[in-house]
């Protein structure tokens, strides 16, 4: 088993992460009668696809460029009929002082269309990440 998750009432869960003992607490968003004061379900697909970028990408270059500092903006946009995650957009800054050259660029952004969680999402939610390299 790898979480447990114990629905607390008023459209909120508690999720043990049964390894490690860590608990991120959920709710609804407030366009479904939440009170979006946490990380609703769908927030946290959109959070665990820049979150798997970024780490696939500190696995893969490991040891060629450093990763530090890098920050992603996550925007998650919800369609309609039925109520569904349409797109997620990323926006990848890399900072100043990153060290890559055109082809770790490239394998970069490779990579971020490669990881686990990008490859186990539907072919018809949207994916649309961009890349800014100097500028975080």
């Amino acid at each position: 088993m790898t979480t447990e998750i114990i629905y607390k009432g008023q459209l909120r869960t508690d999720c043990k992460h049964l390894q490690s003992g860590t608990v991120i607490e959920t709710d609804a968003p407030t366009d479904n009668n939440g009170k979006g004061e946490r990380f609703s379900p769908t927030d946290l697909i959109a959070t665990a696809l820049g979150s798997c970028i970024l780490t696939t990408m500190a696995i893969k270059m490991e040891g060629e460029i450093d990763l530090t500092g890098t920050r992603l903006e996550v925007t998650k946009v919800m369609a309609a009929n039925p109520r569904r995650i349409g797109e997620i957009k990323i926006d990848i800054y890399f900072p100043e002082n990153l060290q890559a050259d055109d082809r770790q660029k490239t394998m970069l952004e490779n990579l971020a269309h490669a990881c686990p969680v990008s490859k186990s999402l539907h072919p018809d939610l949207k994916q649309t990440i961009n890349f800014f390299y100097g500028r975080s």
